[in-house]
């Protein structure tokens, strides 16, 4: 029975977090974003994150959207630096037609710096991404 389970890999979408100017508080923030590089929509985009660590666990934050279209990209959460310094899991599911895909993108403890900065896809912007 569990052989004929087909679990789909997922390609071409993405999690980034971004480091960005926020012109309404004139800070640098860390935005963290789904990137769906695709050249289909996603439907039914759901985003579980937490981050861990030996002695902390934060609170679980959830995120759905009804549709993420192709070649495009949306913003999940601010993310504080404090969180930096924690495992920081986002598990994605989505639908692509008919069938239902599922992947934990992981950035591990203090991977996400200014030095870690690089372009992100679809976005002009620079950060640190996870395939």
């Amino acid at each position: 029975m569990k052989k004929d389970i087909e679990i789909p890999k997922v390609e071409g979408v993405y999690i980034a977090v971004v480091n960005e100017y926020n012109a309404i508080y004139k800070t640098q923030d860390w935005n963290a974003y789904i990137i769906n590089d695709k050249e289909v929509d996603l439907e039914m985009v759901l985003i579980v994150t937490s981050g861990y660590s030996e002695e902390k666990i934060t609170s679980t934050f959830r995120k759905k959207l009804d549709t993420l279209p192709k070649k495009s990209y949306a913003k999940i959460e601010l993310m504080q630096e404090e969180l930096f310094a924690l495992n920081n899991t986002f598990k994605v599911s989505f639908f692509e037609g008919n069938k239902m895909f599922d992947k934990t993108f992981l950035f591990r403890k203090n991977t996400i710096n200014l030095k870690a900065l690089q372009a992100i896809p679809l976005m002009e912007a620079k950060g640190v991404l996870v395939k």
